[in-house]
């Protein structure tokens, strides 16, 4: 094993050197520190919340549902909405790059799509793998689907990205059309539906807020790439203040729950499916990001805090997708083995205790990092300019439609796959991972014989 990583560590040291040296003077770096900092707290607000068990075998429970006190903190961890900001921001200018190359929007999709799914195809395979072997080995299915469940958390927002990324290319069109009148009318669906939903019990309306919440939050990404979203700092200052001020009325007063993620035992959460209540956290935040970006950028222009930067955005998917995996891995060889006692959750040593445990679960994740991080740098050339035209006009219509066939099946078979609960090892699973390899497979191939321009 030394003799692969000695030589091995310093080649991606310089690599990730030389790429912050080379890094144009245009390039927004804050949006690079913004997608870093969002995937770390997300990380660590995960770890923080693993409860394991071992009272009737290993199990495992969101400290969140005993902890009244922490749940606003969830203010602070829950970050998906800058997440979503800042891909609309890198999205916005992939596609501008793209079509000026003369690329189609086919084309760009097909690209953008690489770096997300090379990882999550070797996650999934991974994944399953091994929950194949240990049914195989005779461990309870129950434990089994219970530690998949666990992996698996992440693909829920990995799949909701992925579908905003497949619409980008509408989206960004309505955006240059319309502006800000596409968010602004995007937050009074949000807002109607959830009264329709909260206030007049309509059912299955609320669904599309899983992809509305996150829409508008890309599409304020596009204003800000276009410097159209940068107010004086006392109007941004002004805004965060407001902000706070309405989420505390709707959640203190109104009808939201103070967590902004899923709560066990609540009725209703903020996430499940993502509510107004969210939004305007996710906008809030907003204003902050627009607060800070004048210092934050002064400090990015230091070579180190942007080494780190470009060092942690390099695997930052990889981290992403295999955080809960370590968490799962690190609470069997701990708890289950009994290193670790197993306090009260309420409890001050339980507290003290999550020292060592996010020390040893960021050790798991870091072979996870060194193992797997590979995949995602081996994604494909840049696809600007890439257009899906064939000799003949029947042959481009039918690779289109495949294209068009293979998306839908990716993205069913990642979101049935999120889905997946405890104790569904079973025939539903089998068809998804059908549903997302094919899928998966055919843009693969479509990239393959698109990828020379």
């Amino acid at each position: 094993m030394p003799h692969t990583w000695c030589p091995r560590t310093p080649a991606v040291l310089r690599r990730i050197r030389q790429t912050a040296r080379s890094t144009p003077e245009h390039r927004n770096r804050y949006v690079d520190l913004l997608r870093a900092l969002a995937i770390v707290m997300v990380v660590l607000g995960h770890w923080l919340a693993v409860v394991v068990t071992t009272d009737d075998g290993i199990s495992g429970r969101n400290a969140l549902g005993e902890l009244g006190w922490s749940q606003p903190l969830t203010w602070l961890f829950q970050v998906m909405p800058v997440f979503f900001l800042v891909g609309g921001y890198a999205n916005a200018a992939s596609l501008t790059s793209h079509r000026d190359r003369g690329g189609d929007a086919l084309g760009w999709v097909l690209g953008r799509t690489d770096r997300l799914l090379r990882p999550t195809s070797a996650f999934l395979a991974a994944v399953w793998a091994v929950a194949f072997a240990a049914l195989l080995l005779d461990v309870p299915p129950e434990v089994v689907g219970l530690a998949v469940w666990a992996a698996a958390i992440p693909l829920w927002f990995l799949a909701a990205y992925l579908c905003v990324v497949v619409l980008a290319p509408v989206t960004h069109g309505l955006h240059r059309r319309w502006g800000a009148a596409v968010p602004l009318v995007l937050v009074g669906l949000v807002l109607v539906l959830d009264a329709a939903r909260l206030g007049f019990g309509v059912p299955i309306v609320g669904a599309a807020n899983y992809l509305l919440v996150w829409l508008t939050m890309h599409q304020l990404g596009y204003l800000w790439r276009d410097r159209r979203a940068r107010p004086r700092p006392l109007v941004v200052a002004a805004a965060a203040l407001g902000g706070c001020a309405l989420l505390l009325g709707l959640t203190v007063l109104g009808p939201y729950p103070i967590s902004m993620v899923t709560v066990p035992g609540q009725e209703l959460g903020n996430t499940s499916p993502p509510t107004f209540a969210l939004l305007v956290l996710g906008l809030t935040q907003t204003a902050v990001v627009l607060w800070l970006s004048r210092p934050a950028r002064r400090l990015l222009r230091r070579p180190r805090p942007w080494t780190a930067v470009v060092a942690v955005n390099s695997v930052v998917l990889t981290v992403f997708l295999w955080h809960m995996s370590a968490a799962v891995i690190t609470g069997a060889a701990l708890y289950g083995t009994g290193l670790l006692a197993q306090w009260p959750v309420d409890s001050a040593a339980w507290l003290l205790q999550r020292v060592p445990w996010l020390v040893s679960v960021a050790l798991v994740l870091a072979v996870l990092v060194v193992a797997f991080g590979g995949v995602e740098a081996r994604t494909a050339p840049s696809s600007a300019g890439w257009r899906i035209r064939t000799a003949s006009p029947i042959g481009t219509a039918a690779w289109r439609a495949l294209l068009a066939f293979a998306l839908v099946a990716m993205l069913a078979g990642l979101t049935g796959i999120a889905l997946t609960g405890v104790h569904q090892v079973n025939a539903f699973t089998m068809a998804v991972l059908g549903s997302y390899a094919v899928g998966a497979a055919v843009l693969r191939l479509a990239r393959h014989r698109w990828s020379g321009g």
